[in-house]
């Protein structure tokens, strides 16, 4: 290249970064990124992130979710509400046909889906507020501890509003990201969304069918078994196993390792499955549960003990209430 060329080459490299958005850090290289690697138009893309708000409010709210700062007796009272159990009632019976289906295809049962749906979103009730490309760009170049995770997220965002003919910014969703009924982050959305009612399709923002049946593929693509329980409780007969208990919530104990610890196995099914053991903090101390696979497939979706048990028990009770709502 001639001098003429380098120094082209350089004033229009300025430019760019002049135009580039200043409160996004390390914005030019994941632009040029984009731009080489998905063959996004870069003066575009600089042209859009000029228009992306930092939001302050959305660095506090995730410094603190509710699963790290109160305890589950606090916590399950968010969502097991007469609101969310009589709202997933409901719920079951607008869309039976394809929650049915759902179980079918997938077998993931109705009270499952309709439980992710009240805790999520209250059933399309509060699908978020932020900008999604907002919510994305502030925690992907403004939330150093989580930093690469948003910066790929907000990759799959532009790959899949490329994909599914999408407005960049108009989607709205949660603090993190999240989107739709069931608040998928965009590489999920991209990964295991469905088109349930074969319109050639995948809307999870306002299509019920496409949100349930997009909700039972995440879960069985991450292990749900059909037909199997979910958590049990227990009681311990010695000293708290905190070692069984440091395990995790991924299965991976045995019934006679559990026996051996004084752990009880009484309301547990018989079987030769994994098993894994967590307490749940209770305002008179805590509380012991086995819980087995489903339940693992559940923290798939939220990484947190209290939100796969909020989930289990909100659709017991709607079940519940479903159920003797037909016998009435």
């Amino acid at each position: 290249m001639n001098t003429l060329g380098i120094i082209t080459a350089l004033l229009l490299l300025a430019s760019w970064q002049v135009q580039a958005n200043p409160d996004l850090p390390e914005l030019d290289s994941f632009i040029a990124e984009m731009e080489t690697k998905h063959d996004f138009d870069a003066e575009k893309l600089t042209t859009l992130f000029a228009d992306i708000e930092v939001k302050e409010s959305i660095i506090k709210a995730i410094s603190r979710p509710a699963e790290k700062s109160i305890p589950w007796h606090k916590y399950r009272n968010i969502f097991l509400t007469e609101k969310r159990i009589n709202g997933g009632v409901d719920y079951w019976h607008k869309h039976a046909e394809a929650l049915e289906k759902a179980e079918q295809e997938y077998g993931v049962p109705a009270d499952i889906i309709l439980a992710i749906l009240g805790v999520e979103t209250r059933y399309g009730g509060n699908v978020g507020g932020y900008r999604v490309v907002d919510a994305l760009s502030t925690l992907a170049f403004r939330y150093p501890p989580r930093s690469p995770f948003f910066r790929s997220e907000l990759k799959h965002f532009l790959l899949l509003t490329r994909e599914e003919n999408m407005s960049i910014l108009d989607p709205v969703g949660s603090y993190a990201g999240a989107m739709g009924l069931g608040q998928f982050m965009p590489s999920s959305y991209r990964e295991y969304a469905v088109d349930f009612d074969g319109d050639g399709q995948r809307d999870i923002w306002t299509n019920p069918t496409d949100a349930i049946g997009s909700i039972a593929n995440y879960l069985k693509r991450h292990g749900w078994l059909a037909g199997e329980s979910i958590a049990h409780r227990t009681k311990l007969a010695a000293l708290e196993p905190k070692a069984m208990l440091k395990k995790g919530y991924k299965p991976s104990l045995t019934r006679e390792e559990l026996q051996a610890k004084g752990v009880s196995l009484a309301e547990l099914p018989d079987g030769d499955d994994a098993i894994a053991l967590i307490s749940l903090t209770q305002k008179q101390g805590e509380d012991y549960w086995l819980v087995r696979q489903n339940f693992y497939s559940i923290t798939r979706y939220n990484h947190s003990r209290m939100y796969a048990m909020a989930v289990t028990q909100l659709a017991e009770e709607i079940r519940e209430r479903y159920e003797h709502a037909d016998e009435e």
